[in-house]
This record gives C-alpha cells, structure tokens and sequence, in this order.
C-alpha cells in the first residue's frame, strides 16, 4: 500500500514533457534548464575536493566555509546580516529545505497560505506535512497580490504562507508594496514565511531582488530558500540552504537531520569558493540570460506572438488567445511537441483550482540555434492548430 498523497501524484509537467521530446526528437523549451555547465572554474574546485578533500560526513548543518559565504553573500548582495552558526542550514538542495521547512514547523491542521501557479512540490509536501493549502489565484500579466486575496485566504487557523519570489513560472519580481502587504498579514495573523527566492540572482533590466525576511516585522518569521544551482546554472548539483532566526533554525536542522542529513562534501566546498570568488561572474550571469530572453522575445514577436514581462527566472511565457491560438494550453503543448518538435510547458499545469490556460511557458537559457528552432516551431506549431 502506497501513501495516498503520493500514490496519487501524476507523473510532473517537466517528465512529461521532456519525456515527449526525446521520444520526438524535440527541442526543449520545457524543462528549466540551461544549455551551459556554469562556470568552469568553479567545476575544477568540486573535482579538485573531490580527489584532494575529505569524502567522510561533513557536519549535519554544513561546512562552516560555506555557511560563512552564505552569509557574507546575502550581506554583500541584500543587506542581510545572518549568523553563520545559528541561522544557516545546508541542504541538499531547495526542494530538500522545503521539506525541511514543511516537516519541522507544520502541525496538523494548520492553514497554510500557497500562490497559484505553484511550483509542483509545494502542494503534497504541505499535505504531508498535514497542512491545508489556501490556494490564492494569481493572474496574468502582471501576476500582482492584492488585500482583497490575502483576507479571503487569511483565517484564525493560518499558520504559514509560501512565497516564490522571483515567480516561476510568471517570471515576474513580486514589488515593494506587494511584499510589504504581504509582510503586513503576515505579522498581524502571526504567520511564518516560508520563502523560495530561488532565483534571486536571476532578474534583469536593472531590477533588484528584495528578501521578505528585510521587512519591518519579518526578521524573525521568515524561512529563506536559496540554491546555489539556481545561482551558478548547475542544477544538477542539489547545494540549496535555509537562512532563519536561531529559533526556527533549531527545528529546521532536526527535520534536515532526518531527511538527507548533509550534502557532498566537494560541492559543498566549491559553492563557498564561488561565492566568494566569483563575484564578477555572477554580475555578468544575469546580462548574458537577459540577451537570450531578448532573442527569444524579439523571434516571438515577429512571428505574431504575444509575449508577456519577463522579468527574472528562466523562463519567458505567451498569451496564447492573443498569438492568434485558439486551444488551450495544454492540447496547444501536446500539438507542438508531437507535430511540430518543440516542448513548452502549459502553465495550466501548476495550478490545482481554477487554472489559467492561455499561458505557455518557455525556458530559454539555451544556445541560440535552439532558440530560433523554437521560435520556427511554435509558428509552425500554431498554423496546425488553426488547421486542425
């Protein structure tokens, strides 16, 4: 017998469709990925540890080297000024410290505040977890939070709320005044803030990356998520960390303990090295994304699509009724991986409720032949819809 939470998960947006574009011989748009292995001189540190440094447990809560550079890092980049020993937990990745955070501070019963779309975990996590989702009802394109949501979602019995910030898959920095009035329910209903800021590093045209954690009443109820993936463009490596007061931090490093208990050594040591040694990598990282964004965007446009902002992530979504796509999302999607050889992710997808499905997805840190292939594709894509 299988857990029911589990058992009743499908298969995920992202195996689906990258599944369906190697069986088509498809360019991916889906998944988010880049094309490149980030920076190489931080690879040569990680092999370098690994044949030079320990293989043995390194400590449950993470080096010190790579906690002190967290810490130096968010104080260098938003003003943050954590604890090393106390406030800093290394995980195996951010979904890993998500369900740290979920496991160790979410007591049966308790409401739990989650934006639509959703990034797929959060919802069984949270369930299994024994919390109760208040799904809230982002819509494009602007993807904005407003009081009259957070009253309907707030009640006496929430306890939490997640936060993905930058959003993925809207691609949008959350304001100033969103965040604060967020921070403000927050502290009034005396909610912890579960916060996945992911892609902090990943914002364009000038924009800047606020933590929830930096508003007036928040320093001590919030959960900061990072990913050292997400910074450097090595997903595959799974080095995340949670940054919280020394009270939660205590309840996070116990559920952590239990779930991976620590994390490779050599990644772990060359993490800390880039961040503190690569500081002019990490200026020019966002440039080079923002580049491809633009020919993606441009390519669109002059096909006749409809682009919405894009304004930090990976990802680059299209107003399918406005591109002259009269199917939604998802049978668009199925259309254009199988008859035209490209995969895009249907938005549709990352919602439980009540779902918007006239928005398409596209990752687009990719080499620009692929991005001019998706661009031909999605037209071609688009001109079997109106046929069919």
């Amino acid at each position: 017998m299988a857990n029911s939470i589990f058992a009743a998960i499908p298969t995920t947006i992202f195996e689906e469709m990258s599944g369906l574009a190697r069986a088509h011989g498809a360019v991916n748009l889906g998944q988010g990925f880049p094309d490149s292995n980030g920076p190489q001189p931080l690879r040569e540190k990680a092999a370098d540890a690994v044949l030079h440094g320990s293989g043995q447990y390194p400590p449950m809560p993470g080096l010190p080297e790579l906690r002190a550079a967290v810490a130096a890092h968010y104080g260098r980049a938003q003003g943050l000024d954590l604890n090393p020993q106390g406030e800093i937990t290394i995980t195996s990745g951010a979904t890993e410290a998500l369900a740290a955070a979920f496991f160790a501070l979410i007591e049966p019963g308790d409401e739990v505040v989650v934006f639509q779309p959703v990034y797929d975990a959060y919802l069984p996590l949270i369930r299994r977890a024994g919390g109760i989702p208040r799904l809230v009802r982002l819509s494009p394109p602007h993807w904005r939070l407003t009081r009259a949501m957070l009253e309907e979602a707030f009640t006496p019995r929430t306890r939490f709320v997640v936060l993905n910030n930058p959003i993925n898959p809207a691609a949008v920095v959350v304001p100033d005044e969103d965040l604060a009035l967020l921070a403000e329910f927050c502290v009034v209903h005396d909610a912890i803030a579960v916060c996945d800021e992911v892609w902090e590093q990943v914002v364009f045209d000038g924009l800047a990356h606020r933590p929830l954690m930096a508003f007036p009443g928040m320093r001590d109820r919030c959960v900061k998520v990072g990913s050292a993936g997400k910074i450097f463009g090595l997903t595959g490596w799974k080095v995340g960390w949670m940054c919280a007061a020394p009270p939660l931090t205590q309840a996070l490093s116990r559920a952590h303990q239990y779930l991976t208990f620590t994390t490779p050594p050599n990644l772990q040591a060359a993490v800390a090295w880039g961040l503190e040694n690569l500081g002019g990598w990490l200026a020019q990282m966002p440039h080079d994304l923002q580049r491809s964004r633009d020919r993606l965007s441009e390519g669109l446009r002059r096909e006749g699509f409809a682009v919405l902002p894009c304004q930090g992530t990976y990802f680059l979504n299209i107003d399918l009724p406005a591109s002259g796509v009269d199917e939604a999302d998802r049978p668009f999607a199925l259309r254009a991986v199988a008859q035209a050889g490209v995969a895009a992710i249907p938005v549709s997808a990352l919602f439980e409720a009540d779902p918007v499905t006239t928005i398409l997805r596209l990752c687009f840190p990719k080499a620009d032949q692929t991005l001019d292939a998706g661009v031909e594709r999605l037209a071609r894509a688009r001109d079997l819809s109106r046929r069919a």
